[in-house]
């Protein structure tokens, strides 16, 4: 492997995680609130 792919690799893949992880949190906290304004629990 060249070192060019290894180091594309390794700053590419944290801002993969970092954007399906943001996609999780805005889903959740947007069930969150509306789970807020009808009254019930979100669990």
């Amino acid at each position: 492997m060249s070192p060019l792919f290894l180091t594309i690799y390794v700053l590419i893949c944290p801002v993969i995680v970092l954007v399906v992880l943001a996609v999780i949190l805005k889903a959740f906290f947007t069930e969150l609130r509306q789970a807020k304004r009808e009254g019930r629990r979100i669990i």
